[in-house]
């Protein structure tokens, strides 16, 4: 008898009743990069009431995916993932994969959460690729309807970044002007450096070495092969 692709029992079918419900898979994806706190977790995944993310935490919970662990000491609470959603990381990848490879850039990204995007920002700046000093990078978005289109990045040799949604009381060093598809997609290896440049969606201004060496010290998604991503703009055609 011909195996039958999906149905009743389809493993497929089964991993969509786990995984369907709305934010699971940015709540797994959010711990996978390290989060473990609850607050961290929220401000990672963006727009979830804490409501709904603590529903969703006890349902994963329930399904043994994430693993609650309680300091008896502090009272703090952390939230670890277990193997069984360790072993999702391979179909996590494929999906992104596959997202990266066919989706339209621009209708993928247009509603990102410049929030959200900023507070990654510090996962997302390589520090060893700073000079070694202070460094103040004002970001300005040109998005409509933001609630803060201004954050900066401030860096210190040897201490984490802190990000504020306002210029800090420091000389700026780098001006980064864009907006959240711009952004998103050279993050995401979409487009380059110098094509938003040319595109007039980014605008760097300030310290000549901070803007010639942004693609350094920018993340890039590097897992797929550039060729295969569909580009920010792109046209494609059906096959």
């Amino acid at each position: 008898m011909k195996a039958r692709p999906y149905g009743i029992v389809c493993p497929i079918t089964h991993a969509c009743e786990v995984l369907e419900p709305g934010w699971t898979i940015p709540i797994l994806s959010e711990m996978w990069g390290g989060s473990t706190r609850f607050n961290d977790i929220k401000r990672g995944v963006g727009n979830i009431s804490p409501a709904l993310l603590t529903k969703r935490l006890k349902e994963l919970e329930a399904q043994g995916l994430i693993e609650r662990i309680k300091d008896k000491a502090t009272g703090q609470v952390d939230y670890l993932r277990t193997q069984r959603a360790i072993d999702l990381e391979p179909a996590l990848d494929a999906l992104a994969k596959w997202v990266q490879c066919n989706t339209d850039a621009r209708q993928a990204l247009k509603d990102a959460d410049v929030s959200n995007l900023m507070w990654h920002m510090r996962d997302l700046i390589d520090q060893d690729q700073l000079p070694n000093r202070q460094v103040v990078i004002w970001f300005r978005f040109s998005d409509p309807k933001l609630e803060y289109n201004t954050y900066s990045v401030l860096s210190r040799p040897g201490t984490p970044f802190e990000l504020c949604s306002s210029i800090p009381g420091f000389d700026v060093d780098l001006f980064v002007e864009t907006d959240r598809v711009s952004l998103s997609s050279l993050i995401l290896n979409r487009t380059t450096i110098g094509r938003e440049i040319d595109e007039g969606r980014l605008f760097l201004s300030g310290d000549a070495v901070l803007a010639r060496t942004m693609d350094r010290w920018l993340y890039r998604r590097t897992k797929e092969n550039r060729r295969q991503i569909w580009q920010l703009d792109e046209e494609r055609t059906s096959p």
